[in-house]
């Protein structure tokens, strides 16, 4: 396949974007959108060309660093679907994509198609730490956990914290990332104990990042490549609000 990219060049968050176009002439149905990438910027290179700055890691659909929107959805807009496992059989012949970073005021560019989601990471450090007995391990059913709580806490621990819930709100919000980090330990007895602190903590951690609020526009379920279900948004709201009583 022959195609045309339109590419989000900046140099920096205080540098003015642009779009810039690229050819890529011989591209691979089987190819991963970023095995397509590492052909333009092998292209590039050879003919002394600034590369395309892009984050990447596992290419396994695990790490959530292929942060991109393509065509105007995050991850290219595949049901549960990131970037490296969105396979170039998804366009045709002669097509035109538009590749773009994450663009919110949370996440700064640091070039081109790489952002700093270093908000997401203070969210998760204010979470804090859990409070359990150290020393010996206890056997793996002394502690038993029912399947439906069990279960629940696995869905949110899905969250892979690629940051594509941002980048789909219209709000920039954070909410469905909290929430799924939040209701992952609300549920568990390893979690009760510092609950309380942790969720005002976290909420305040994602307004300190300027992160956006949620007004329940629902894309950031639509957008999440693991699925994450904005029923943890709720679950946040309920913790929120217990932890203001106490």
């Amino acid at each position: 396949m022959k195609l045309k990219l339109h590419v989000w060049r900046q140099n920096g968050p205080n540098d003015k974007g642009r779009l810039e176009t690229y050819e890529a002439p011989d591209v691979s149905p089987d190819q991963s959108f970023l095995e397509m990438l590492d052909d333009v910027n092998q292209a590039l290179a050879k003919e002394g060309r600034d590369i395309i700055a892009f984050d990447h890691d596992c290419r396994e659909g695990i790490c959530g660093m292929c942060s991109q929107v393509i065509n105007g959805k995050a991850h290219g807009g595949q049901e549960r679907t990131t970037v490296c496992q969105l396979h170039m059989r998804e366009f045709n012949d002669g097509d035109e994509i538009y590749i773009e970073p994450w663009k919110a005021k949370a996440f700064p560019i640091i070039k081109d198609l790489a952002v700093d989601r270093t908000g997401l990471e203070k969210i998760i450090q204010a979470g804090g730490y859990t409070s359990c007995h150290t020393g010996g391990v206890a056997d793996g059913n002394a502690l038993p956990i029912g399947k439906e709580a069990a279960d629940y806490a696995m869905d949110a621990a899905e969250c892979i914290g690629c940051g594509a819930c941002v980048a789909s709100c219209p709000n920039s919000s954070a909410m469905l990332f909290t929430s799924a980090k939040v209701a992952q330990l609300a549920v568990l007895p390893q979690g009760k104990v510092e609950a309380h602190r942790r969720v005002m903590a976290m909420t305040e951690a994602a307004k300190e990042s300027d992160f956006g609020n949620c007004t329940n526009h629902y894309e950031c379920q639509a957008a999440c490549p693991k699925g994450i279900d904005v029923k943890f948004i709720a679950k946040l709201n309920r913790e929120y609000l217990k932890a203001l009583i106490k």
